[in-house]
């Protein structure tokens, strides 16, 4: 499947920490979609987020290390970034371009920063994008709770206009049978 990537947005030591909302979900269907993704040739890259000096994802520091359960495989391409889109000033769109990838599954932190504007950005440069249920999380904010936040991206920003949005198993079950 050479032509999907299975993209793993900053899940971060120093913004685990924090325990975003559905936590534990999140950590497991990311596990099992790249698991899945491995098995069947679709490459996972990781982005990091470089947050500056003093930031709590300080480049380099231990909270700025992709968490140790979703920890990078030999073979996984690990990019850095310093903008919300995993676009913007990483070389990614050259690097998906240059393996003909189309597809482009979703994954990560935070829902409403990082996720939604690699999401548009994708949208913008002619990618599928496909959006796991569950497959992003963010935390509280003032006057909005994170579960409301998650929901309301995936139902009503990216499911109507810019991504598929899809239950982790019928992605597996589509990564198992070639089926992007």
């Amino acid at each position: 499947m050479e032509n999907t990537v299975l993209l793993i947005v900053d899940m971060q030591e120093g913004l685990l920490k924090r325990h975003p909302y559905r936590e534990e979900q999140l950590l497991s269907n990311i596990t099992s979609l790249a698991g899945t993704a491995r098995e069947n040739g679709i490459e996972v890259i990781y982005f990091r987020h470089n947050g500056g000096k003093g930031s709590p994802l300080e480049k380099g520091t231990a909270d700025w290390e992709i968490c140790k359960s979703l920890y990078p495989r030999e073979n996984d391409g690990v990019f850095d970034k310093n903008f919300n889109s995993a676009f913007k000033e990483t070389g990614l769109k050259a690097y998906l371009d240059s393996k003909m990838v189309k597809n482009i599954i979703l994954t990560g932190l935070q829902t409403e920063y990082c996720i939604d504007a690699t999401c548009k950005a994708a949208f913008e440069y002619g990618y599928k994008i496909i959006i796991p249920k569950c497959g992003t999380s963010t935390f509280d904010i003032p006057g909005l709770k994170a579960d409301k936040l998650c929901k309301f991206f995936e139902e009503r920003i990216w499911a109507p206009c810019f991504a598929g949005l899809l239950h982790p198993d019928d992605i597996i079950g589509k990564m198992k049978n070639k089926d992007f």
